[in-house]
């Protein structure tokens, strides 16, 4: 993890706007799909990934990425003929990358269950199965993706259950929206109940037709999407491994050491392999743009093997809670040097609220005796996470030449947040106290390709 130092003072003014758009209402905002210019504080991260805020920032964008990126009173008269929107009051801020979350689970959040595989037999699997009408899949992922940017969620990772029409209809609804995602079939031939099994061939020629359809169009990506090494067979991992070294930029995603019992099931499946990572491993799964959820029990010849193979996990600390699967090893990670994001794992994760995301990996690293701080908890969620996706010079961050995909942060959303900013007298107390405090309403609107919700 880069080195993200201190912050600079806070104005604790809330401006009221000079340009007609008022600092407490969106209405009028200016969103030409050429040159625009939003006025407002503005976090980013640095050259030297050190997060900063502008007091008084201006963003110019031209066709959906970032222009020019700084003070207000050093850009002003450069961009004097562009219609400026003014959000002064409110911060402009990277939306949020999240690396690790399942639309077809939207339904099932929050469904009580003893341990992990109790709650995929009871819950995830037997509803996973309506996702073959595509009419369905396509109604859950208008809502799936609308929750995801109401809580500044403007990039994901996720999995779509293991028929062709649930990616179909995602990836419609995310085209029409112009969405960063990337987006994948599961595979799960073996040891998967009727309705959610698929066919070991059928289902990699499918994954390769999805692959030719998605891939590439417009802003999505596709994912090889193994489910997990026990409901997966040899073939149908190799067979993926094919396909992710046939179409080198697409991303394979998986679940690994998640939980105890989870772990003593590939064990028995794979009794030759040296450990539950080491079977992605030796079917050659393990390599650069490999996204791996949870990571939670994994040895040091794990950790130096995902370092050694530029794979990357999807740490999930609300799943991980709720499912009482374990806690993630943070020091242990970054002694490794392996890349890492943070991720909802929306249905076992309890939220889509990064917010809510971050609270939870500071608790568990705390129980873990490490604390991060609220500008690494923030840099996980973000510009950390675009980069274990390979996404670093695209999204994650506000500067020249990224796309400017962005939210608007309003700190006084509530009361109780209002009274805490209040009195927040660096970038890390106003921080974290929108980790702590803060939620969906914290969350003024969100900006896709420079253009506002």
């Amino acid at each position: 993890m880069s080195a993200i130092g201190p912050p600079g003072a806070l104005s604790p003014v809330r401006p009221v706007s000079a340009t007609g758009v008022t600092g407490s209402s969106l209405e009028g905002a200016v969103d030409s799909p050429e040159r625009s210019a939003f006025r407002a504080a503005i976090l980013h991260f640095g050259p030297d990934d050190r997060l900063a805020r502008i007091d008084d920032g201006l963003m110019v964008v031209m066709a959906g990425r970032i222009e020019a990126l700084g003070d207000h009173a050093s850009l002003a008269s450069q961009y004097a003929d562009v219609p400026i929107a003014d959000y002064r009051g409110y911060t402009l801020a990277p939306g949020f990358v999240d690396t690790h979350i399942h639309y077809p689970q939207t339904d099932v959040i929050g469904s009580p269950a003893d341990g992990l595989l109790p709650w995929l037999e009871n819950y995830t699997f037997p509803h996973e199965t309506r996702f073959s009408d595509h009419g369905y899949a396509k109604g859950v992922a208008r809502f799936f993706l609308n929750e995801l940017l109401r809580n500044g969620v403007t990039t994901a990772m996720t999995f779509c259950s293991s028929h062709s029409q649930s990616v179909d209809a995602l990836f419609e609804v995310a085209a029409g929206q112009n969405l960063r995602l990337i987006a994948g079939k599961c595979l799960m031939d073996s040891n998967s109940p009727d309705g959610v099994r698929d066919a070991t061939e059928q289902s990699l020629l499918d994954s390769e037709d999805l692959i030719k359809r998605w891939h590439g169009h417009g802003r999505l990506g596709y994912a090889l999407t193994p489910r997990f090494a026990p409901s997966c067979s040899e073939r149908q991992m190799r067979g993926a491994a094919e396909l992710a070294r046939r179409y080198p930029g697409t991303w394979v995603q998986s679940h690994v050491a998640e939980n105890a019992e989870e772990i003593a099931w590939v064990s028995r499946l794979f009794p030759k392999a040296r450990s539950y990572l080491g079977v992605y491993e030796e079917m050659g799964l393990l390599r650069p743009r490999s996204i791996y959820a949870h990571c939670i029990y994994l040895d040091a010849e794990d950790r130096a093997a995902m370092k050694t193979h530029g794979a990357a996990a999807a740490v999930c600390p609300t799943s991980n809670l709720f499912l009482g699967s374990g806690l993630f090893d943070f020091a242990a990670a970054d002694a490794a040097g392996f890349a890492y994001g943070l991720a909802s794992d929306v249905g076992g994760g309890t939220s889509f609220s990064p917010f809510k995301t971050m609270l939870a990996a500071y608790q568990v690293a705390r129980l873990s005796g490490v604390t991060l701080s609220p500008e690494q908890l923030w840099y996980l969620h973000t510009l950390g996470a675009a980069r274990a996706l390979d996404l670093d010079g695209q999204v994650g961050n506000l500067a020249a030449g990224l796309e400017a995909d962005a939210i608007l942060i309003d700190d006084r959303a509530t009361p109780l947040l209002a009274r805490r900013i209040a009195s927040a007298t660096s970038l890390a107390e106003w921080l974290f106290a929108l980790v702590v405090l803060g939620d969906d309403r914290a969350i003024r609107n969100y900006m896709i390709s420079g253009r506002l919700g």
